[in-house]
């Protein structure tokens, strides 16, 4: 039996804006973009990369899921975007104007900087040292 993690629900305030800052910004890839109707859409990003996991951007409707936005983990580091050049998507990322809460630093686990996304949600670049 093989099992794993296909996509992560990840609650947006507006579709076009979320899909603009993940592929101009984090050179994310458009998986898929359907309009379910009524202004539901099925919207999946995923980071280039084998087996990587998707986030569907699902727009919040109501009011406890709009309080949720920017804040699905509580104020911790939501996410970690594994890379394998952290110095090369590092720059890119500063060229593309994501904001950056740390400056870069070394762990016993490799290289990592926290950044967060258009909504305020922390996420980990991070190179692991194998």
């Amino acid at each position: 039996m093989s099992q794993y993690i296909g996509a992560l629900t990840l609650l947006v305030r507006d579709y076009d804006e979320a899909v603009d800052f993940y592929i101009q910004k984090l050179g994310f890839n458009l998986v898929e973009d359907t309009d379910l109707g009524n202004g539901k859409r099925w919207v999946l990003v995923a980071p280039n990369g084998p087996g990587a996991t998707q986030l569907l951007l699902a727009k919040a409707v109501t009011e406890a899921q709009i309080q949720q936005i920017g804040n699905q983990a509580g104020g911790r580091v939501f996410l970690f975007l594994h890379t394998d050049n952290f110095a090369a998507d590092y720059a890119r990322l500063l060229a593309q104007e994501v904001q950056f809460l740390e400056e870069p630093r070394h762990e016993s686990y490799g290289s990592v900087a926290v950044f967060q996304d258009l909504y305020g949600n922390k996420w980990d670049l991070l190179q692991l040292e194998l």
